[in-house]
């Protein structure tokens, strides 16, 4: 099951979604630290991408926290708030950010939000939470597949940026 989402997750990526250098990665690459580079190949598996787990063959793998027909979720292998979850589509059906979003997608979106919702729900966040989408590179994308961040179990701050 795993590899059959893996493939339908390792679609290509196509022009224009070269990932972008948010001010924070920039500060690091100023600072002298090493920044990541994007795959070499043009066809890019998600799931490692969004991984902490067991490794297998060299690249870390991970169990996704829910899984439904529509969407994966895991947690952030770099969390901002006590909770931080990525919630991705299962089929990125050239979905690579919120903003090239077409209606056909609405339905992809909405499943999206639902198992936010959901997930909320089950990890106790009765009090409040943050769904955060990154779009391009002013807004700090760096995976060029539509995700939502949750974040949850503090008081989040505002302005957020």
């Amino acid at each position: 099951m795993e590899a059959a989402v893996s493939q339908r997750l390792g679609e290509e990526v196509g022009e224009g979604d070269e990932p972008g250098q948010c001010q924070s990665t920039a500060a690091a690459a100023a600072a002298g630290e090493r920044k990541r580079r994007p795959p070499r190949s043009s066809r890019v598996s998600l799931v490692p991408i969004f991984s902490d787990g067991r490794r297998k063959g060299g690249r870390t793998r991970r169990r996704p926290l829910r899984r439904t027909n529509h969407t994966l979720a895991f947690r952030d292998i770099s969390p901002q708030a006590p909770v931080h979850i990525i919630i991705i589509p299962k089929v990125k059906d050239g979905l690579s950010r919120l903003s090239k979003a077409e209606e056909r997608h609405v339905e992809v979106m909405g499943h999206l939000l639902y198992a936010a919702k959901t997930i909320a729900k089950q990890e106790n966040l009765d009090d409040g939470f943050r769904i955060v989408i990154n779009d391009g590179p002013n807004g700090c994308q760096s995976v060029y597949h539509l995700h939502i961040h949750l974040l949850g179990g503090r008081q989040m701050n505002w302005p957020p940026g």
